[in-house]
């Protein structure tokens, strides 16, 4: 029976990674085109993303170290979503640079680029967005093997003991993941930085002077980009805005992806400032009092601050059986967890952070952050050191 279950999910695979190409056969056709006709350049180098507009994130960071060099050609072929169309002269660009660029940088999903053959000598390398090892990603979900998260030639991650969850997620060989530390976490090791961004967020955000700020952001419901959600009536927001005094203020962050968005108008109560629109969230963390979220990998930036972290989990048995965590939860939550939102407003209040845990949790997983990450990645990746 087990044999008999094997051969049929082998068969889906095939059928599964057929349809996948098929379904990009334009990419496929106007690559291997370029294949033949442009040659590999050792000094140009891409960065794709259908998830980001602009550079931001790891991107940013791997950028600007790269730039430092003067001798690269570096090209970005950025989309908001994977809904963005491409019109035929970008696929034609985007074709173009996949074909001639040594090195290829992607942040997340990009499916694209697992339909294509790439030339052997081609470099694709993952620079997931996520920090740590929270909630199960790629193959680590299980399921039936596709063309999706295929064919890095790299990838790094934040902590040593984490490699082999991306070489599953990304089923690679574990050798080809390397613990670099997270370039965007840098920031976190710069006291310069971090005056500066405060200094510019109470400039432009001066309601958040003088106040303990509470950050909500939660990530998103759903199996991916396109149909992803939050269920918002999992929390009263005129009750939680009541039972706070007015030394508080709360921003609320949703993830990129989700597109819904609750019943209330933050926009005309003082105690709340919606900044979801904003692409990053690390920069706010600088002025954060208290961090609100779910299963979102902000815990382990949030972790370099040592403050008070509330896991608001009201749908946990849900997650858990569509979804599941690399590590038992207990693993992860350093703060208290609420269920609910009358525990939620408790915990905002009384919490505390595990100190020992914490400790714990950041050696497990961010043992690799330094605050030279971007160097390290591109001294790997580009310039060929050894970063030991």
């Amino acid at each position: 029976m087990i044999r008999i279950k094997k051969v049929i999910n082998e068969i889906k695979s095939i059928v599964k990674k057929f349809l996948q190409k098929l379904r990009r056969i334009d990419y496929v056709i106007i690559y291997d085109y370029f294949k033949i006709f442009k040659n590999l350049d050792d000094h140009k180098i891409l960065f794709l993303s259908d998830s980001r507009s602009s550079l931001s994130g790891n991107f940013k960071f791997v950028h600007d170290e790269i730039s430092k060099d003067k001798e690269y050609e570096i090209n970005t072929f950025l989309k908001k979503s994977l809904k963005s169309k491409k019109s035929l002269s970008e696929k034609i660009e985007l074709c173009r640079y996949i074909a001639e660029s040594k090195y290829v940088f992607v942040d997340d999903f990009y499916p694209i680029i697992y339909a294509l053959k790439l030339r052997k000598d081609t470099e694709l390398i993952q620079l997931w967005h996520a920090m740590g090892a929270y909630k199960k990603v790629g193959y680590s979900r299980g399921g039936v093997k596709s063309l999706t998260h295929r064919g890095y030639t790299g990838a790094i991650v934040s902590s040593e003991n984490i490699r082999k969850d991306y070489a599953e997620a990304f089923d690679m060989d574990i050798d080809a993941v390397q613990a670099l530390g997270i370039p965007r976490t840098d920031i976190f090791f710069d006291k310069k930085y971090a005056n500066k961004t405060r200094k510019e967020l109470f400039q432009k955000y001066p309601k958040l002077k003088n106040k303990k700020v509470i950050l909500f952001a939660p990530t998103f419901r759903g199996s991916g980009q396109n149909v992803a959600y939050y269920d918002f009536t999992t929390i009263d927001f005129k009750k939680f805005r009541k039972s706070f005094s007015n030394d508080y203020i709360c921003i609320i962050k949703l993830h990129p992806f989700i597109k819904n968005r609750p019943d209330y108008d933050f926009e005309n109560d003082d105690f709340y400032l919606d900044l979801s629109d904003e692409r990053e969230i690390n920069d706010l963390l600088f002025v954060t009092d208290i961090l609100v979220t779910d299963y979102s990998s902000v815990i382990f930036e949030y972790s370099f601050f040592d403050k008070k972290v509330v896991f608001f989990l009201p749908d946990l048995d849900d997650y858990k059986n569509s979804r599941d965590f690399y590590y038992p939860l207990d693993s992860y939550t350093y703060g208290d967890i609420a269920k609910n939102d009358e525990e939620l407003i408790d915990k905002i209040k009384n919490g505390k952070i595990d100190e020992k845990k914490l400790k714990e949790f950041k050696r497990y997983f961010c043992s690799s952050c330094d605050g030279k990450a971007s160097k390290r990645v591109v001294d790997y990746y580009i310039r060929k050191k050894d970063y030991n």
